[in-house]
């Protein structure tokens, strides 16, 4: 397909692209159907029902992708009637194309047109989500740093913080740092939550967070007491947890948050030298 046509028909799904009044993103099927070459909504109607179809044997709900509406139409002697119209979502026009008749030029465009949309979507969701998690565990490691500098100077030491965070990981996870080390395969040399999932990461935060502000608060001058508060604080964010179906313990682990980092920054140096390369879906890892 020649790239003027491929330029032609990507400004033309665009353009009629509109937004509710929540702004979610929708086309209507009227303009949809002559964008993909029908110049029949009977023959369209036919592709849409097997769209339907796939969306509801993927798991999604018809109704959230395909919105039956109608709309008023100028017929020539210069009046009005009603018709039948459509609202879909971009998802829906990915599974319309993809049930459409290959064979026309336009179908053939919107089929890698959708797929390549979509995948951007998804590489965009998932950086967001990396992004997320290397913030939370610097965060993280900032506040622990905080604590054993509260610690040190409410006691005058801080060479037993390796055994209170410690017991902190046990409150939480109902196991020993070194039995989660072992059940997540972590190398003995790294720490345990460079491979915790975001949540935990959260969750060891907020519990540090609140040791932090009641050993200020309550002036709490020996170890022990600051001990005791941290397992107390790990405890009821535990509890809460539980409460919430998740269970520390059970979790997966996650991807070690060192080689993330290091994707990260390398895909923000490609952006730069290509705005394009959100697409590609190599990396240096």
């Amino acid at each position: 397909m020649k790239t003027e046509i491929i330029q032609t028909l990507t400004s033309s799904f665009e353009a009629h692209a509109q937004l509710t009044e929540e702004s979610i993103e929708y086309w209507l099927a009227r303009d949809v159907q002559h964008l993909l070459g029908y110049s029949e909504w009977r023959n369209f109607s036919t592709v849409i029902t097997k769209a339907k179809t796939a969306c509801e044997v993927s798991g999604n709900a018809v109704l959230d992708h395909f919105v039956d509406v109608t709309k008023m139409v100028d017929l020539g002697s210069g009046s009005q009637r009603e018709i039948d119209d459509i609202m879909l979502t971009r998802y829906a026009c990915y599974l319309i194309a993809q049930n459409g008749d290959p064979k026309k030029e336009e179908i053939a465009f919107a089929q890698t047109y959708f797929a390549l949309q979509t995948r951007k979507a998804e590489l965009i969701e998932k950086r967001l989500l990396d992004t997320e998690r290397v913030s939370a565990r610097k965060k993280l490691t900032e506040t622990e740093k905080e604590l054993s500098s509260v610690i040190y100077q409410q006691t005058g030491s801080d060479r037993n913080f390796g055994i209170i965070r410690s017991k902190g990981d046990q409150a939480l996870f109902g196991k020993t740092t070194k039995g989660m080390k072992s059940q997540w395969k972590v190398p003995a040399n790294r720490p345990l939550a460079d491979f915790a999932p975001t949540i935990i990461l959260k969750a060891k935060d907020f519990a540090t967070e609140i040791t932090i502000h009641n050993a200020k608060e309550n002036e709490l001058s020996t170890e022990k007491a600051i001990s005791d508060e941290h397992i107390t604080n790990n405890k009821a964010v535990r509890k809460t947890l539980l409460e919430r179906g998740i269970r520390p313990e059970s979790l997966p682990p996650a991807e070690d948050v060192k080689k993330v980092e290091r994707r990260l920054v390398s895909e923000e140096k490609k952006s730069h030298k290509n705005p394009e390369s959100l697409t590609s879906e190599g990396n240096d890892e």
